[in-house]
């Protein structure tokens, strides 16, 4: 058997899971599954936006972990280097405290020069915004998710929910403001009764 790229055997794997969640969405289909009420029928009928997603996210999670090892592979090849560099100039630093404290100062120096030029190169910056567009495309899958599943059981979704909650924060605020407002009246009333007494 001749040997085959990471990238045929996941499309290889892509399309087997996209032809099995195919299979079972018919089977879910039927007319007799009609009969089946729920949130269980509901999830049945969305199973395969969730294979979907799960499909996505495995292939996203491979790219994702590509970037991860590249990511600490930088910094850590920065690491042996810049010790490396100190290394060089420990032998040439006696081991009292006052030349201790030099010791400090240069090791300090090299290894923040050292990731400051790692952190600058175009190399690291590619790298990082790749791992967090991968890392916010995961997020937004698991979302997606989350709101198949909620919508299957006919529960409210993440974004209906804080639509509430600031709804609820709005409220508060214009009753708070309403309440100092009243109050404001309730004390001018009360302060032109008493001038009106005397």
């Amino acid at each position: 058997m001749e040997s085959q790229s990471p990238k045929d055997i996941t499309d290889y794997y892509k399309h087997l899971s996209l032809f099995w969640t195919d299979i079972i969405h018919l089977m879910a289909s039927k007319p007799q599954a009609l009969t089946s009420i729920g949130p269980m029928r509901a999830f049945a009928s969305n199973s395969k936006k969730i294979s979907t997603e799960l499909i996505q996210i495995n292939e996203n999670l491979m790219e994702f972990n590509k970037l991860v090892t590249e990511y600490y592979k930088q910094l850590s090849e920065t690491w042996s280097e810049a010790q490396k560099k100190v290394n060089l100039k420990a032998p040439d630093v006696p081991h009292d405290t006052e030349q201790m404290e030099s010791f400090k100062r240069i090791w300090i120096d090299i290894f923040d020069n050292d990731y400051t030029e790692l952190f600058d190169s175009e190399k690291f910056g590619e790298n990082y915004g790749k791992l967090v567009s991968k890392e916010l495309e995961l997020t937004k899958h698991w979302n997606n998710i989350s709101n198949v599943i909620l919508q299957s059981a006919n529960l409210p979704s993440k974004e209906e929910i804080d639509e509430v909650y600031k709804e609820i924060h709005a409220l508060k605020k214009r009753v708070t403001k309403l309440e100092i407002e009243l109050k404001k009246k309730r004390d001018t009333k009360s302060e032109g009764n008493i001038k009106n007494e005397k």
